[in-house]
């Protein structure tokens, strides 16, 4: 009989929350070697937590290299409370949660600078931080870079329509002719017409290119074995602060146009994007990329992936990683 496999042991490894911004909120933080230079990821959605794919997936590669950090933003994940579910949260409230989690960082580490990793909705956090708040960031590396609400929202529809009706796939057709192409970045059935949309675009390949799985597969399996959340109440949390996140925040996301009014940043830039992204649809990811000013850039794709390389190329999106942040 093979002896069981141990857990690693962690220098530090630990699940807590703290004070943000008049909020309480959790975060996890592993790492072989509390010096590790400290990177801090930035989950999209809005509401949708990263850290039970980030953690399981990343940890063999990064922990040795990297403090790792994992937060559960603003009435996300495990920070969702009913109690406050009424109340309104802003873009701006958002930003000033995330400066209270760098300086938290910063101090706690005796670092000046953090790395930043902003995913899908990550990245517009992050792009409306780093231009007020660049003097704590070694650099930022976005993935699933989001550019333009209106453009992104035209493209991802007509992405999926071109899809069916290639494969003939006649439900999809009257299913996306029923919530109808988006108007100024909005479908006329709100959150629901845009759920229709997204589930289209996982079975197409736009949202995991591999493994097609839908939410099921790349949210709710990570969430169930990741060790990251318990079933009772995070589960019920998880799922109230997504819409939650999303019905507050999605009118604002869908009027940004970094295109327009994000054109440099203070700090390296890095940007790993999947090839077959559709839901921020890497041609308009590049575009931004190619004109934008920074001290450093450096776009790195990933030709097995679509809006999450961390995902379906863990290995590869680890090593880079290290290799383009670290030099190793």
């Amino acid at each position: 009989m093979k002896p069981k496999k141990q857990p690693k042991k962690y220098d530090i490894d630990e699940v807590f929350y703290i004070p943000v911004n008049g909020d309480r909120q959790s975060i996890h933080i592993r790492s072989g070697n509390r010096s590790n230079p400290v990177v801090l990821f930035v989950h999209g959605g809005p509401g949708v937590c990263d850290r039970s794919w980030v953690m399981p997936k990343q940890s063999e590669y990064l922990a040795d290299r990297f403090t790792m950090v994992c937060w559960d933003q603003r009435m996300a994940g495990k920070n969702y409370r009913d109690a406050d579910a009424r109340k309104k949260m802003t873009l701006d409230q958002q930003v000033e949660d995330m400066h209270d989690v760098v300086k938290y960082l910063v101090k706690r580490f005796g670092q000046e600078k953090i790395f930043i990793v902003g995913h899908s909705w990550g990245t517009i956090l992050s792009c409306l931080y780093l231009p007020k708040y660049p003097q704590n960031v070694r650099a930022y590396v976005g993935m699933g870079q989001f550019v333009n609400g209106f453009l992104n929202e035209d493209l991802s529809y007509e992405y999926v329509v071109n899809c069916a009706k290639e494969l003939g796939d006649q439900k999809a057709l009257k299913d996306l002719a029923k919530i109808g192409a988006p108007v100024n970045g909005e479908y006329a059935g709100g959150m629901d017409a845009v759920m229709v949309q997204r589930n289209y675009l996982t079975k197409y390949g736009g949202e995991t290119w591999k493994e097609r799985g839908g939410i099921y597969q790349t949210v709710i399996i990570p969430f169930l074995t990741s060790g990251e959340y318990k079933i009772i109440p995070d589960l019920y949390r998880y799922y109230k602060g997504t819409f939650y996140c999303l019905n507050q925040l999605w009118p604002d996301v869908i009027n940004l146009k970094f295109d327009e009014t994000l054109k440099k940043l203070d700090v390296p830039v890095y940007l790993f994007q999947g090839d077959h992204d559709q839901n921020t649809p890497t041609e308009l990811a590049k575009k931004w990329f190619d004109a934008l000013e920074a001290p450093y850039k450096e776009y790195v794709a990933f030709h097995d992936s679509a809006h999450s390389p961390i995902m379906e190329e863990p290995e590869l999106w680890g090593r880079t990683l290290i290799e383009k942040l670290l030099g190793e």
